[in-house]
């Protein structure tokens, strides 16, 4: 039968104040502040429409199922608790009493390690448990970066500019199994962000970033042929992959190479709370410059109200593609400000008016080496415009520095810079201003949004096999970032009320 599920959210926290009178009727004194304020949290987080978000997931022909909102609300539980084991959390409920009622189980009556199993079947929207087909021939592997601290060169065929024009025409399906589970977290927890002000989306500032994820120590795979058998250990031929969904990748932190996927966050770098918007489990061998554009145009597609006005990425974003559909001047339909670490691999030109040249943040340097002054941007004539460093004007009168003079100008020699020539280099605002300083350090809300996951959530802990499972649990370590960022009343109603009750 369908979940039912009666008398909603008030339901729940008249029987978590039962449960608690009857089991612990000394609760004020007997928990710690760190276990009181995972108590606020539950107590005042609502989930009760997840049952009819799931309703159309369940057969009439079932017996009657766990409501999906305990389900859900005893996972993210686990989560809170860092139990990355469903069967040692199914067996914590039927011991801590505690973890029981905040899940909204009666204590004695709690679910199995087999019903937590078939609820993260639900939400997830494929009769596969991942999104590859297992069977394909061998992949390639990723070379080793050529310098130190760099990322693994692409092992993708397509360049960044034929998948923008691939995905402008048809976004990418490779998230389309996980929408519901991107649909609960949008509804429950991403709009109650936005209410709350601590995210704009009308105004959104990203910053992109992807971080290795280990799922394993190598790949598993099995054989489809007997070439093996025939002396030919180096086939080409099928193989059946066990997590087709990930691969091997170059992980330039550790400087290893290692099994898993790539995570490609979208941040909200204008948030203090770092919080996630999008997620995307890409293969860990797919680089950076190329996960970007599968995850934008994902969000694009399941969160369409999200108007992004400003992206911070690092150098690994840093190709010529990213410049002409982000920027104002040359394409006012997506309206985008890209802040973008230039990685020194070339996009500008050595020479630049004849004698002057243009160092790797895009300031013109003249010939006796001195690097020109900003003096303002020209967003009319798609140009900005730098002067001599060696000219003051103390008093109202020039006063000239420089020991060869490039110009008898009062004013000194200027250079402007055409955006349109490179637009890598040359843009808005330019890198040496104060406003792409101020703006581009807060790109390390991804790094920080990443350390939660991995290191505070303990990602990576779950051991999963499966894209689906390691969705859902993602899913659910980004439910609990925003429900730690959520303002929580000062004084705890539920205290209140359990002090009247008892």
């Amino acid at each position: 039968m369908k979940p039912v599920n009666i008398g909603g959210h008030a339901a729940y926290q008249k029987h978590v104040l039962e449960q608690l009178c009857k089991y612990y009727p000394n609760a004020p004194t007997s928990f710690d502040p760190a276990t009181w304020d995972i108590m606020k949290q539950f107590w005042s987080m609502d989930l009760s429409p997840v049952d009819d978000l799931m309703r159309d997931r369940y057969s009439v022909f079932e017996s009657e199922p766990r409501p999906p909102s305990s389900m859900l609300r005893s996972y993210l539980l686990s989560i809170k608790c860092k139990i990355t084991s469903t069967t040692a959390w199914a067996s914590d409920l039927k011991q801590n009493y505690l973890h029981a009622i905040l899940s909204g189980f009666s204590v004695g009556d709690t679910p199995g390690t087999g019903t937590f199993y078939d609820f993260f079947d639900r939400p997830w929207l494929s009769d596969s448990d991942n999104i590859s087909n297992p069977v394909h021939p061998p992949k390639q592997n990723p070379k080793n970066p050529d310098k130190k601290g760099e990322k693994a060169p692409p092992v993708e065929k397509a360049t960044v500019y034929d998948l923008l024009a691939r995905f402008e025409i048809e976004p990418p399906k490779e998230f389309d199994p996980a929408a519901r589970l991107f649909e609960i977290f949008k509804s429950r927890f991403l709009d109650a962000s936005v209410n709350q002000g601590l995210i704009d989306l009308d105004s959104l500032a990203v910053s992109g970033d992807g971080t290795p994820v280990y799922t394993g120590a190598g790949e598993r795979k099995t054989r489809t042929c007997d070439c093996l058998e025939k002396g030919v250990r180096d086939c080409k031929c099928n193989r059946i992959y066990h997590q087709p969904d990930c691969s091997i990748g170059w992980d330039s932190h550790r400087e290893r190479h290692y099994f898993g996927y790539d995570l490609y966050m979208l941040t909200a770098s204008a948030s203090e709370n770092d919080l996630p918007i999008f997620p995307l489990l890409d293969p860990a061998s797919r680089h950076d410059s190329h996960g970007f554009w599968y995850n934008f145009f994902s969000m694009k597609q399941f969160l369409p109200q999200a108007n992004v006005t400003k992206l911070l990425l690092d150098s690994a974003h840093d190709a010529m593609t990213y410049y002409p559909y982000c920027s104002e001047q040359y394409c006012s339909e997506h309206g985008i400000k890209p802040f973008i670490d230039l990685n020194g691999k070339g996009g500008r030109p050595p020479v630049y008016k004849d004698d002057f040249t243009v160092g790797d943040d895009g300031v013109p340097v003249c010939k006796e080496g001195f690097r020109m002054r900003l003096d303002g941007a020209e967003p009319s004539k798609g140009r900005t415009k730098f002067k001599c460093p060696k000219i003051s004007f103390a008093g109202g009168n020039p006063n000239r520095t420089c020991p060869h003079p490039c110009s008898d100008a009062k004013y000194g020699r200027t250079v402007h810079l055409i955006l349109k020539d490179n637009l890598r280099p040359f843009k808005a605002p330019p890198r040496c201003s104060k406003e792409w300083d101020s703006e581009y350090d807060a790109r390390t809300s991804s790094e920080r949004c990443n350390k939660r996951q991995k290191i505070d959530y303990k990602l990576e802990d779950g051991r999963h096999r499966s894209s689906k499972m390691w969705y859902c649990r993602l899913f659910a370590i980004m439910m609990c970032q925003h429900l730690d960022a959520w303002t929580l009343p000062k004084s705890s109603r539920l205290k209140d009320l359990f002090d009247r009750a008892a």
